[in-house]
């Protein structure tokens, strides 16, 4: 039987994060053997959960198929994968920019933990979630993203990792607020909303 076009889009996007994946790899892994920094290593880690959830993520109920959904989303995704190691000093040592990393890893780690098979790379509708880091923050996975991609771009400091992070996490935020669009209508979405007020960062934003 042919396969359909939904489900020819959703094997291509499982295979493009995989693909971007070992990309990283390759650099981040290269880099550690040579150096011995470990601060790109939990980027790595935190990338490869979305390899891992993405193959095994629930169906959506509702997804954002548009133009700008889509390429929103695919500038967010290949964003950390085009970070490259450099050779010199970081802005900060080592030791320091790998706490900061691990935390952003931490909040990474524990924010998919709870979304479990809701996770998803489009905007979509996969279900709502409203416990664990959510409490505080509507978007802990990604809050915990900007955090990694930071401590990355400090140990790892140039024109071109900056111009990626600046235009990846842009990007990653506009797909953030395309997401609450997509889900708005739920009801349940509407009343969480109500409760935490905060998209990425308490307080701030």
């Amino acid at each position: 039987m042919a396969m359909s076009r939904e489900a020819a889009r959703d094997l291509a996007a499982r295979a493009v994060v995989i693909a971007l994946f070992t990309l990283l790899s390759i650099n981040l892994l290269g880099d550690f053997l040579k150096t011995g920094r470990t601060t790109g290593l939990l980027l790595l880690a935190g990338e490869a959960l979305v390899v891992v959830l993405t193959v095994f993520r629930r169906r959506a109920q509702l997804i954002d198929r548009s133009l700008v959904a889509g390429a929103i989303t695919v500038v967010s995704l290949v964003g950390p994968p085009l970070l490259r190691a450099t050779k010199g000093e970081g802005l900060l040592p080592d030791v320091v920019t790998t706490v900061i990393s691990g935390i952003g890893l931490a909040l990474v780690i524990v924010g998919k933990l709870t979304l479990g098979r809701s996770f998803g790379i489009a905007p979509a509708n996969r279900g709502v979630v409203v416990r664990g880091p959510y409490n505080v923050v509507r978007h802990p996975i990604y809050a915990g993203y900007l955090v990694t991609h930071i401590a990355f771009f400090v140990a790892n400091p140039g024109p071109w990792n900056a111009a990626v992070v600046v235009i990846g996490d842009s990007a990653l935020v506009i797909r953030a607020l395309i997401e609450e669009r997509v889900i708005g209508g739920d009801e349940g979405y509407q009343a969480y909303c109500r409760r935490v007020g905060w998209h990425l960062v308490p307080g701030v934003f």
